[in-house]
């Protein structure tokens, strides 16, 4: 067998290191947050406040290039409100879940059934925290009354390995 020739040997060796440090896409991601800003229209259900929907707006500019799948939000106005755009914009609609459901219990439900793809999950600042641990198996910060703004997106490795980043809606 004649040996490779020399750039030959080196185009293998830098494709075989790139392949080795690309890190392997996720089978499923699922992006959890809090409901936008709510209006005082209402003290049971509030809807969104002109700021809320906007933020609502960004968030399916935010996803809007991504394989979105389903979009989970609680009954209340001011969720469905906040996964609305997304869905609309992906042709989904908006699935009710019940929000008194325990976290890991929820979260076992969606690894079940959405294995792959991105899922949006619209939760409140007692329950989205809770709902990103449990699907990440990590520890995350509460979410205070008075924030809207975070972004928990929850990667999923064919490994079952799952990795938590969370960013701003500036």
């Amino acid at each position: 067998m004649r040996p490779l020739p020399r750039l030959a040997a080196i185009a293998l060796c830098l494709s075989l290191a790139a392949c080795a440090s690309t890190p392997p896409a996720p089978t499923a991601s699922y992006v959890v947050v809090r409901h936008a800003e709510k209006a005082a229209d209402d003290p049971r259900d509030p809807t969104l406040t002109d700021a809320g929907r906007a933020r609502a707006e960004r968030l399916a500019v935010w996803l809007k290039n991504e394989p979105l799948r389903a979009v989970y939000a609680t009954a209340y106005r001011r969720t469905q409100q906040t996964g609305e755009p997304a869905a609309r914009a992906h042709g989904l609609n908006v699935t009710t879940y019940d929000g008194k459901r325990p976290a890991t219990k929820f979260a076992a439900q969606l690894r079940r059934d959405h294995p792959q793809g991105v899922t949006l999950i619209v939760g409140h600042s007692n329950t989205a925290a809770d709902i990103a641990a449990a699907l990440c198996g990590c520890t995350v910060e509460p979410i205070p009354e008075t924030e809207f703004d975070r972004r928990m997106r929850i990667d999923v490795g064919a490994s079952g390995r799952a990795v938590l980043t969370q960013t701003r809606d500036r």
